[in-house]
């Protein structure tokens, strides 16, 4: 969950309402627990020592699923990043228990009091999980990054590796860091806006109570440390990318460009909060200059991001150039194993085509097989997202029934007008046929049901 965070629980009664609603497992059945003991004591035997590598992980301070480790090299003007995946698919077999869990679950789901693991904890947490508890099996991708930031894969094996240390975004030193990682994602970012890349990051929301009594919606400050991190992950994905696509192999994450109408309602949404956007820019220029850390353009790359202009992922077919718009480039997701199914199989088949070998083909029936199952549970993850942020919007304006809000319309349909309200982060929906979006308008809040998860307004001018 990157929208909502709740740190004094005040969620706690609808956010168990949200799991019931929507089948959140809370364990995993027996034989899948079962199969997962056995499998977190199996010895690596096919992995090189590279323990010697000193490696950190650089996650939020509360993560213990943690799917990866850098360390960065120079050769010549090119930066080396080392970059260790947790080796998922060492633990996990084919067709066995814990795999088929897997294809039904599709991706860990996470919501602010928790998370439903793709994988059981004694394998997500602890024996698969890159923690600096111990060695630990890897695949190791080794990335070289030129100095205009283009990248190439330069080598994949699977190693034993020993994580230094755990390293979280809000307390990481730059002399905790390898000394090439602020330069590192400085290429990485810099290629991308030669590129026209569109990728935005929104910040968390908080649910705060104030000093009154009431609640509100407030932004979480995005750290530095979060971008470069990102960056890296960036790197590795898009160089296994070019990799499986030079194979004739492989499955990506592709995104088209967004529809004529989400754009529409975007530019009333940005109105709304009373940002410039230049008619001549395109949705990712305008994107490019905001700030994740002023609450008004914090809450419009939220906006953008719910507008439906979602990823889906595709499989290689002859003569497509998979392609994500956001990226302007072609791209896979392979950095996250333990949280998202399909990795587990783009690191086989990077694995294989960079020591020469074919991809498996249980791999390659695989990349035919994992679009529906993908799309289904991120459809799960925006339902669930969605419901929370409900939940957040009901509960922080409870009590305000009477309370006056200028908004502004965003889109009409045959159920009102959608509107955007001008000093909250809140989308809502309100009675008022005689308006066109772009119209600014008064509402008046009548009710909320944090327990259905329902705000009410009325149009008053």
């Amino acid at each position: 969950m990157k929208t909502i965070v709740d740190p004094t629980h005040v969620l706690a009664h609808g956010l168990a309402l949200i799991r019931t609603q929507f089948h959140i497992p809370e364990t995993f059945p027996p034989a899948v627990l079962a199969e997962a003991e056995t499998a977190a004591h199996r010895a690596p035997t096919d992995h090189i020592d590279r323990t010697a590598i000193p490696f950190v992980t650089l996650d939020p301070a509360s993560s213990t699923d943690l799917d990866q480790a850098l360390a960065i090299d120079r050769a010549g003007g090119d930066l080396l990043l080392h970059y260790a995946i947790a080796d998922v698919a060492w633990f996990v077999d084919d067709d066995g228990a814990i795999d088929q869990e897997a294809w039904t679950r599709g991706t860990s789901q996470y919501l602010p009091d928790g998370r439903a693991p793709l994988y059981p904890p004694i394998l997500s947490e602890q024996a698969a999980s890159l923690l600096p508890d111990g060695a630990r099996p890897a695949v190791v991708f080794t990335v070289r990054v030129a100095p205009d930031g283009c990248v190439k894969l330069d080598g994949v094996e699977r190693a034993i590796v020993r994580s230094r240390a755990k390293l979280a975004y809000d307390g990481v030193r730059d002399a905790d860091l390898p000394p090439d990682f602020a330069e590192l994602a400085d290429r990485i970012q810099a290629a991308e806006d030669r590129r026209g890349a569109s990728r935005i990051d929104p910040p968390e929301q908080e649910v705060h109570q104030t000093g009154a009594g009431d609640f509100e919606l407030t932004f979480r400050p995005r750290l530095q440390s979060e971008d470069r991190n990102a960056a890296m992950s960036l790197a590795c994905n898009l160089a296994v990318a070019d990799a499986l696509l030079a194979h004739h192999t492989g499955l990506f994450r592709v995104m088209a460009p967004p529809a004529p109408p989400a754009i529409r309602r975007l530019r009333f949404t940005a109105r709304a909060f009373g940002l410039v956007w230049p008619q001549e820019e395109t949705l990712g220029q305008f994107q490019k200059s905001l700030h994740a850390n002023d609450p008004r353009e914090a809450a419009f790359m939220l906006a953008a991001r719910r507008a439906g202009m979602g990823a889906s992922y595709a499989p290689y077919t002859s003569g497509v150039v998979p392609w994500h718009v956001a990226m302007a480039a072609t791209y896979a997701h392979a950095t996250a194993p333990l949280r998202r199914l399909a990795d587990r199989y783009v690191v086989r088949a990077a694995l294989a085509i960079a020591n020469g070998h074919d991809v498996p083909d249980a791999v390659t029936q695989a990349f035919a097989k994992l679009p529906p199952v993908m799309a289904r549970a991120d459809a799960l993850g925006g339902q669930i997202e969605r419901a929370v942020v409900d939940l957040a919007e009901a509960v922080m304006l409870k009590g305000c029934e009477g309370r006056v809000f200028p908004a502004i319309v965003t889109d009409i349909d045959d159920r009102g007008a959608r509107m955007q309200l001008r000093d909250q982060p809140v989308v809502a929906r309100v009675p008022a046929h005689a308006v066109q979006p772009g119209d600014a308008i008064t509402v008046r809040l009548i009710a909320t049901d944090p327990e259905r998860r329902l705000i009410q307004f009325e149009r008053v001018a």
